[in-house]
């Protein structure tokens, strides 16, 4: 459905009491000082030689960044936890973020009696953590597991899954939005040789947007996305944070400085342990919180008019890249929100004009 359409349409009630009560979660559990993280490489299909790397990557991050590191990988026997850790909420609540390092579980042809990377209960712990203001970090194949979950496709970001890849080659990614905490370390054009993921649907109306590919400076092949190719993207979800990296097929990846400061960037503002560059904040995001604040009066009807009108007109401005006006008239939406008094609507607001101030310098 058109985004602009969709704002005329009643939103799910259940999704949109969902996301009120995100915006009022506790955005981590992690200590300012120390925190720990859950790296899931276990597979039930194809397996990435990247996910030792990876592993060992996050290790050493770890070690020089102030976090330890749980593993849950049947094929690293020597790091493994023993049993499965998703075994409650309350069990997962320990992690300050989990990483799914290219977990594959083989279920791409959608077949519901395959095995699943998770089984219904540990789904449901795993919900209920990221419900709970957990975070959650896909890496590269995280986006080929669990195809029969759609929740899981849209906790990775819109229901994009993974359905094909050109042969590796070099490629550059362009910097979308720059001053976020994962990508403020990176250049504006950041050429790179990787394996890169064609997706089944464009994520961007559900997902902020880090970095896209630009498809004319390579062979996307199979399943090519056209101008418009996000490759990372963010999100507040349900409750929790999630972010992901469609990059870091290669080995060689895992021992690049800059590709592991984006990677921190990402755990870190999984973990709630840094913000900035309107903290993945969506229009869509905002859009179902003004949803839930109906209760039928006619102030509401008024505000809510109006709001959607200046919602739709912003992003509109920031869709045809004229983002210094798109934050101008955020403000005046802002305005229009405190008739409303939720601190809630009125700090996401605040974070689209953040979000839209930045893409002008």
């Amino acid at each position: 459905m058109n985004k602009h359409v969709q704002r005329s349409v009643t939103c799910l009630t259940a999704i949109g009491m969902t996301v009120g009560l995100a915006a009022l979660a506790a955005p981590a559990h992690a200590d300012d000082d120390d925190y720990k993280v859950l790296v899931v490489g276990e597979t039930l299909g194809f397996r990435h030689s990247h996910i030792d790397d990876t592993t060992l990557a996050m290790m050493k991050l770890g070690e020089e960044n102030g976090f330890s590191v749980d593993v849950w990988d049947s094929q690293q026997a020597d790091l493994t936890l023993t049993s499965t850790p998703f075994t409650s909420a309350e069990g997962l609540d320990q992690y300050a973020t989990i990483i799914f390092a290219s977990p594959v579980d083989a279920t791409n042809d959608l077949d519901p009696e395959r095995p699943r990377l998770l089984d219904d209960s540990e789904l449901e712990a795993f919900q209920g953590y990221i419900h709970g203001g957990g975070g959650y970090v896909g890496l590269h194949a995280a986006t080929d597991s669990m195809h029969t979950v759609p929740w899981y496709s849209e906790l990775t970001g819109g229901g994009a899954r993974f359905i094909a890849h050109p042969q590796q080659q070099t490629a550059t990614m362009r910097v979308e939005s720059p001053n976020h905490p994962s990508t403020s370390m990176l250049p504006a054009e950041w050429e790179r040789f990787d394996e890169w993921y064609n997706f089944s649907t464009n994520p961007r109306d559900d997902v902020h947007v880090l970095i896209t590919l630009d498809e004319s400076t390579y062979e996307p092949g199979r399943g090519a996305m056209g101008e418009d190719h996000p490759l990372a993207w963010c999100q507040n979800f349900e409750g929790g944070r999630s972010w992901y990296e469609g990059a870091g097929h290669t080995d060689e990846s895992w021992s690049d400085p800059v590709f592991l400061e984006h990677i921190l960037g990402g755990i870190e503002w999984t973990a709630g342990l840094v913000t900035g560059g309107g903290d993945c904040v969506t229009f869509s995001e905002v859009d179902e919180i003004l949803t839930d604040l109906d209760d039928g009066s006619m102030k509401y009807s008024k505000l809510s008019m109006q709001l959607m009108a200046y919602f739709d007109q912003a992003e509109a401005a920031a869709d045809a890249g004229r983002h210094f006006a798109s934050a101008q008239t955020l403000r005046k939406a802002q305005g229009k929100a405190h008739g409303l008094q939720d601190d809630v609507l009125v700090d996401k607001i605040g974070d689209l004009i953040t979000w839209q101030k930045g893409l002008t310098s």
